[in-house]
């Protein structure tokens, strides 16, 4: 479903309240009319009061990024874990609802995704249950070690099955691809690209070497994005709201982005987190000699992904300082430290 050029660059131009509300009228979910936007830069959600009292969260996706295959594995991944009892908003089942006077501009692609058509394309949404909560209080070790048994849990039932559209988590597919992407747009600032190429080639040779020893590392279906943003806590714990990244890769990619501060601080946080995923999870040790190319490669990806974005009107907003020289050296700086964190001896547990 790649969408037309003019509407790849602006995807989300049309997507007014109206067409939200009249799109989940036409699955039977009928607004009172007032909905709030959340915070979300790849897919457009919305948090819309129903008629009916209850509260739901329509994710409309961005045209072209997923195909409905990979979005379905998302949604009944989604479906296991809520059948094995791990908190989070899995998607719901949707049909058309005739009395709608929409119900002809929509189609069902799947059982939990809806398609609906506007003179620009189709939009494809999901809807789950609204949950609230809050940031998780990280500072203490207990709600870590608590989170890291949710992630256990996580894994317990990734390691049960596997991904046959989604993504594979791999040195080429975030590091190699988005670099060589890149380099073929002509975005980076002539006086920055020599440092920044150079960066980039030497930081993605160690983290093919990182990989290299790692191997053979074992690889399960992962939430994939895995940082505390995230995650909302409730006086019941944690529960993850966002699958949008799930991918296929090994377990430590869902627990290195909890990990942040000096060495010392990182090592306890680590602790506390295999303290918790182990009750339900085995964890192979090697795989934290991928943690620092695990960032690297994150960093490389993200210039990419904002580049990729970056006619879509909400890109220049958020990230006003992408097409600054400075922007380039910083990212150039930041890769030389990741050379030498790549050299420290990986943290244990």
């Amino acid at each position: 479903m790649t969408p037309p050029p003019a509407v790849a660059d602006t995807p989300y131009a049309n997507l007014t309240p109206e067409l939200v509300l009249d799109a989940l009228d036409a699955v039977g979910l009928r607004g009172d009319g007032r909905l709030i936007q959340l915070n979300s830069y790849e897919n457009r959600v919305f948090q819309v009061f129903l008629e009916d009292g209850r509260v739901v969260v329509a994710k409309f996706y961005r045209p072209g990024r997923w195909s409905d295959a990979q979005i379905l594995e998302e949604h009944a991944f989604a479906a296991e874990l809520e059948a094995r009892e791990v908190p989070l908003a899995a998607p719901w089942p949707l049909t058309i609802d005739a009395r709608s006077m929409h119900a002809e501009r929509l189609s069902i692609t799947g059982p939990t995704l809806a398609s609906f058509e506007t003179a620009d394309g189709p939009y494809r949404f999901a809807v789950t249950e609204r949950k609230a909560g809050r940031a998780p209080e990280v500072e203490d070790p207990s709600v870590l070690e608590w989170i890291g048994r949710f992630i256990g849990r996580i894994h317990a039932v990734g390691a049960a099955g596997r991904f046959e559209h989604r993504l594979t988590l791999s040195p080429v597919s975030l590091g190699h691809e988005p670099r060589d992407w890149l380099l073929a747009q002509d975005v980076i600032p002539p006086d920055a690209l020599p440092a920044r190429r150079g960066m980039v080639d030497a930081a993605l040779e160690r983290v093919d070497a990182a990989f290299d020893a790692a191997a053979p590392v074992k690889t399960l279906r992962l939430h994939g994005d895995c940082h505390l943003g995230n995650i909302l806590w409730t006086a019941a714990g944690p529960h993850f709201v966002d699958l949008d990244d799930a991918l296929t890769g090994p377990a430590v990619q869902d627990l290195w982005m909890l990990l942040s501060g000096p060495r010392a601080e990182r090592q306890k946080q680590l602790g506390a987190v295999l303290d918790g995923y182990e009750q339900f999870m085995d964890f192979d040790r090697r795989e934290l000699a991928l943690i620092e190319p695990l960032r690297t490669l994150r960093i490389v990806h993200h210039s990419a992904w904002i580049a990729r974005r970056w006619k879509d009107p909400a890109f220049p907003i958020a990230f006003p300082w992408f097409e600054s020289p400075a922007y380039w050296t910083e990212q150039a700086t930041r890769l030389r430290d990741q050379l030498e964190a790549m050299d420290e001896t990986p943290l244990i547990a």
